[in-house]
């Protein structure tokens, strides 16, 4: 049986979502099976529609299918994105995240492989303190949490060694360099996963 891997994020515009299908293609290029899920859009209407590409995004849904806890439940290992909001994670993404207490307290999530990754539009957005909270959740499932580190020459010019992460400049859609290092850091969450599973099953 194959790693499983699932990539769960939030994205208003399609930046994140981006990101999320790169990791994924980076993750499968290491052989894992792969989902890519969604959480649900839970701002007004008439918030979204100030926003032209935030609507834009809305109306060409569905992107993904809703990541659920049975999701969560059958991941070996598993990726969480989110656009930066105010220095942490969208609120519609920690919905899902606060929503995983039932597994938590039976320890299933205990020991699986997490990594993060996010965007922004400014370079001090709050990139880094995203990933960081973000990570705070795996800590307290017991996870084994994956940076992406400067473990690739690639990285070395994208340069997040907590996760990947895009700087949206005017509105700008993550450049290859962005898409290069999440490639990288699905294929890093995969392997290190499989890593995990085998060195599990053989103490079995």
């Amino acid at each position: 049986m194959s790693t499983r891997i699932l990539v769960v994020y939030y994205s208003a515009t399609g930046n994140t979502a981006a990101l999320a299908e790169s990791l994924a293609a980076g993750a499968r290029e290491s052989g894992a099976g792969v989902r890519v899920r969604t959480v649900p859009e839970t701002v007004p209407a008439e918030a979204v529609a100030k926003n032209p590409r935030w609507q834009a995004w809305v109306d060409s849904g569905p992107h993904h299918e809703l990541a659920t806890l049975d999701d969560l439940e059958w991941a070996d290992g598993l990726a969480v994105g989110s656009p930066t909001r105010f220095g942490g994670p969208a609120a519609q993404l920690k919905s899902f995240l606060d929503s995983t207490g039932g597994l938590w307290a039976q320890g299933k999530l205990a020991d699986k492989v997490a990594t993060s990754f996010t965007t922004a539009s400014t370079s001090h957005g709050g990139l880094e303190s995203t990933l960081l909270a973000i990570n705070n959740v795996f800590y307290h499932w017991g996870a084994i949490v994956v940076p992406l580190g400067y473990t690739d020459p690639h990285l070395m010019e994208s340069g997040n060694p907590y996760g990947g992460s895009f700087v949206s400049r005017k509105s700008a859609e993550p450049d290859e360099l962005a898409l290069g290092a999440l490639r990288v850091q699905g294929r890093r969450l995969a392997t290190i996963t499989t890593h995990v599973a085998t060195g599990s099953k053989r103490t079995e």
